[in-house]
């Protein structure tokens, strides 16, 4: 059971062992937004993140909990971007040797980020070739693999979020969070469920990569033939073991939205809140916009803005 492994103590944990080195990133409301969406809307900025993204939040607790011999030896994982970045960042304050595979379609700035704060790049094929040379290296190198989602240490770093929304707002009524291999949403349901009980975690999904939505159709976790959406942060092809079932225990609702929707999110964050965010991290916002969540009128949402790295090429595709 996921209760044995992942727990508010580690959190706290990593909260306390975090402060200094990450941002405590500003919860910001929106009128304007808020009243399109038909709610009092909050949102947590993960974009103002270092990185700029939530991701240095798991790999921190993640790599600090190692064993000194795995530390020295160094880590390895497996990106297309933000936990990347998140990974190699975290190697660097921590004096850990980082690697990085990633596939081939990578996008160049994400590539020069990670390479930038002192990880070991390696371009390689597709996602599944990428996943093979993962393996020879971890073999070959006895590295520790820090995931990107499925792992506890993993959720306990990422649920520092929800442990952030529910010190800093005093009542609110729902978190929204988008979801791709599921360790942000693990964690911020987590973390909130165990204070505010009551309050509703949805989650947000690309049409194109539903790939926690249908693994609650199924009962079981599913993998995707062809993940296809302009999100490519929420598109891996699976969501992890530990991850569906903190979701199947504590998610509330999971809603699928089009990458139409999503392009629309982008274009308002940035035009009416000055907000940039990358697709991913307005997935969320794109839920509320069409008013999808079922929530009723005025309630108060928070909306987490999971990251901002979005390269200029790509946003002027997206708007």
């Amino acid at each position: 059971m996921w209760t044995e492994t992942v727990t508010m103590d580690g959190v706290r944990r990593a909260a306390v062992e975090n402060r200094g080195i990450l941002h405590r990133t500003p919860i910001v409301g929106s009128k304007t937004l808020g009243e399109i969406a038909g709610c009092e809307l909050l949102l947590k900025l993960e974009n103002f993140q270092k990185t700029g993204s939530f991701k240095p939040r798991g790999a921190l607790h993640n790599i600090r909990s190692l064993p000194e011999a795995d530390r020295r030896r160094g880590v390895v994982t497996i990106s297309a971007g933000n936990h990347a970045q998140g990974v190699a960042f975290a190697g660097a304050v921590l004096g850990v040797p980082t690697t990085v595979v990633m596939p081939e379609t990578a996008s160049p700035v994400k590539v020069r980020a990670a390479k930038g704060y002192g990880a070991r790049v390696i371009l390689h094929g597709d996602v599944s070739a990428a996943f093979e040379k993962l393996d020879e290296i971890r073999a070959r190198e006895g590295l520790a693999y820090v995931h990107a989602f499925d792992d506890p240490l993993t959720v306990e770093g990422q649920g520092t979020v929800g442990l952030e929304i529910c010190e800093e707002v005093p009542e609110f009524d729902a978190v929204v969070v988008g979801v791709g291999g599921g360790g942000l949403i693990s964690g911020v349901a987590m973390a909130v469920k165990a204070i505010r009980p009551r309050v509703r975690i949805i989650g947000i999904e690309p049409e194109g990569a539903p790939a926690m939505f249908e693994s609650r159709k199924k009962g079981k976790p599913v993998r995707l033939q062809r993940p296809d959406t302009i999100a490519d942060g929420l598109a891996p092809p699976f969501v992890g073991d530990l991850n569906f079932e903190i979701c199947r225990d504590l998610v509330d609702d999971l809603i699928l939205v089009g990458d139409d929707e999503i392009r629309e999110a982008v274009g308002l964050l940035l035009e009416r809140g000055k907000i940039l965010a990358e697709p991913a991290g307005a997935a969320g916002l794109a839920a509320l916009l069409r008013r999808r969540t079922g929530l009723p009128e005025g309630a108060r949402v928070v909306c987490v803005v999971s990251g901002g790295n979005v390269d200029r090429n790509r946003l002027r595709e997206i708007l």
